[in-house]
């Protein structure tokens, strides 16, 4: 009898890592898609690398760490050891938007960033989510002591976000705010543009950044092929 090894797309493999928003693998998500790009990734590696850094953050801490001072060695081991930092100087490279070349160049945009310091920081304990902020990905940090706070972080830079910061940078999206107004910018606001980006939404984002640089580049090809993966997205049932 002959047996025939059939090998899954990158379509396919992309569709059954997305098929339900329980325990949705966020990371491997986002890894996947450099495969169009990339055939030949290996993404069980980039998985792998992840794990590297967790460990490698994880044998700095000592016992009863707080809360507030896991999340300053974080930033200082992310921004400063690692050296991830934002691509100013090439931001429309599509490899920004694929984690392995992330790691490997130590740059990206503000999500891609966001997706490995999201993986990171929860790998250490800490309670995170991203912001599909408008314009720019942001991730916070849920603090629970010694008193319950909310830190607001730019991925892209390091710098932690004030309610002034905050209302400059929503202000191009809402007309008619004027920031010399006091609290131009309504509490209601920016907790509509704060609110949490579940996995699904961040996935959607990254294909979308690169439909505009290819659209930009009309690159119809693949173009086509992020299109794809989008409907595959959008179109399962848990959305």
């Amino acid at each position: 009898m002959d047996f025939k090894l059939t090998v899954p797309s990158a379509l396919d493999y992309f569709q059954s890592l997305v098929e339900s928003d329980d325990s949705f693998p966020l990371l491997e998500a986002a890894a996947s898609l450099a495969q169009d790009e990339y055939p030949d990734l290996d993404i069980q590696q980039v998985l792998g690398d992840m794990d590297q850094l967790i460990a490698k953050f994880k044998r700095r801490m000592y016992a009863d760490m707080g809360e507030i001072e896991k999340l300053r060695m974080l930033n200082l081991f992310f921004f400063e050891d690692l050296k991830f930092s934002g691509n100013v100087n090439h931001y429309d490279d599509p490899d920004n938007s694929f984690l392995h070349a992330v790691f490997r160049t130590r740059k990206g945009i503000p999500i891609s960033l966001a997706v490995i310091w999201l993986e990171l920081a929860s790998g250490v304990g800490l309670s995170v989510q991203g912001v599909g902020f408008p314009g720019h990905f942001l991730v916070k940090v849920q603090l629970k002591s010694p008193n319950e706070a909310q830190i607001l972080i730019d991925p892209f830079s390091g710098q932690s976000l004030g309610r002034e910061d905050l209302s400059e940078r929503l202000a191009p999206w809402l007309p008619g705010v004027q920031l010399t107004r006091p609290n131009a910018v309504s509490d209601d606001a920016l907790a509509h543009f704060l609110r949490t980006a579940p996995p699904r939404e961040i996935i959607a984002r990254m294909l979308r950044n690169l439909q505009e640089i290819y659209r930009r580049q009309e690159d119809g090809a693949r173009l086509k092929q992020v299109q794809s993966r989008l409907n595959i997205l959008l179109n399962t049932e848990n959305i």
